[in-house]
């Protein structure tokens, strides 16, 4: 089985992506930022990293998983000075999970008003 998860974003088809692939019982979801359409909220690692782990799950319910059934994350900053802000915010949601992770300084994200991008792997247990 392959589902295919969309988040609707115009680029999906463009760049060949989906939001999340499930194939069994594990859930790949795509890097994922704060970016709305056009909107990107304040330049806060903070409210970025906050609203990214928001479309996370939402694609995480769409394929069936939840948070508790995340193993991996990647996040890629451009500024890792901000490190604490956005760990502040991973450790919100994964505090008690405490899936394996790594945090990256990126040259760039695809718009520049973007600060932070994660990624999540999930494993759904039966």
């Amino acid at each position: 089985m392959r589902q295919l998860i969309s988040s609707g974003a115009l680029w999906e088809p463009i760049v060949g992506y989906s939001r999340a692939v499930r194939v069994g019982n594990v859930v790949e979801v795509a890097g994922t930022t704060a970016q709305d359409g056009d909107a990107v909220p304040a330049a806060d690692a903070y409210a970025q990293t906050k609203r990214a782990l928001e479309k996370i799950g939402e694609a995480l319910s769409a394929a069936g998983a939840a948070f508790g059934d995340v193993v991996r994350t990647r996040i890629f900053v451009t500024d890792i000075s901000q490190w604490e802000a956005v760990g502040r915010a991973h450790g919100e949601v994964f505090g008690e999970i405490r899936p394996a992770t790594a945090m990256v300084e990126v040259r760039a994200l695809i718009d520049p008003r973007l600060l932070v991008e994660i990624e999540a792997t999930a494993i759904i247990s039966a």
